[in-house]
């Protein structure tokens, strides 16, 4: 607030540009950060209560995106978060069927704001989706639940797997920020991203392969949805700038849905065994 006059600019957190020292990065005139955590697609993990204390000395307002951890398992307004943001068609939802949005917050000034924007603009959703929304939010702790203990029994099977070079999961201990997960966190969600020993073709012929998992760029459903970051999600960003913080092209995201576990597993199996 009190710098309606001034050129907003805005400090972002690039997907997977993980900046430490975000300080050297403000200028006088900087008015947002913003943040996500776990990031997509690689799941680093941003340490947000620091940014925040940081952001509030100096009266800059912090957003995030929560989407990927569900406001299940992370609580960024319990830490000084100013606005949290969430797809709704993702975990809230959960169901698919719904395109939504959402805008969090506990300050009553940029409610008010918002509410007056939203208004304004006119993002209104209709009755029935409201309706749907809301019945996909009463079974989110359940498939929440579900959707983590089914990543942990496939992210176990694939750390075993000759075929996997590497796998990007906040909730195994070699994760470089796994202990920071576990502070901030109660929950490591259902989507980890992983990386095929192979090529670019091996990525392709391994997911055209699935015949239970489906191939789509969105997550957070009950079903199990996976997607190439090179050729669908990243492709405008060009080879050179992805492969600098590790989007490979045998980079793999996987939203872990909430089927049997040992039919994702054999799913992928099989589909392993054919690159």
């Amino acid at each position: 607030m009190g710098r309606g006059k001034k050129r907003v600019q805005t400090i972002i957190y690039f997907i997977e540009e993980l900046v430490i020292d975000i300080e050297k990065y403000m200028q006088p005139n900087t008015a947002l950060i913003y943040l996500e955590s776990p990031t997509n697609p690689l799941m680093k993990i941003i340490d947000i209560a620091s940014i925040t204390k940081l952001a509030k000395e100096k009266e800059i307002l912090t957003v995030i995106d929560n989407t990927i951890a569900s406001p299940y398992w992370q609580k960024p307004l319990d830490v000084g978060v100013d606005i949290v943001i969430h797809s709704a068609t993702k975990y809230l939802s959960g169901h698919s069927d719904v395109t939504a949005g959402c805008a969090v917050t506990n300050n009553k000034v940029l409610a008010k704001r918002l509410g007056f924007l939203q208004n304004a603009v006119g993002a209104i959703l209709s009755p029935f989706d409201c309706y749907t929304l809301l019945k996909g939010i009463k079974t989110l702790s359940v498939r929440m639940e579900q959707h983590e203990k089914n990543t942990k029994a496939i992210v176990d099977f694939l750390s075993q797997h000759k075929k996997i070079k590497k796998i990007h999961y906040p909730g195994l201990p070699s994760h470089p920020q796994h202990v920071l997960a576990k502070k901030q966190m109660q929950g490591f969600s259902g989507i980890f991203s992983f990386e095929l020993d192979g090529n670019c073709n091996s990525a392709i012929t391994f997911m055209e392969s699935l015949k239970l998992i489906h191939l789509a760029i969105s997550m957070g459903a009950v079903e199990s949805l996976i997607e190439h970051p090179a050729s669908m999600t990243h492709a405008a960003i060009p080879k050179e700038d992805r492969e600098k913080v590790g989007l490979t092209d045998t980079l793999i995201r996987l939203s872990v849905g909430i089927e049997d576990a040992d039919d994702l597993i054999g799913d992928l199996e099989q589909a392993l065994d054919k690159i």
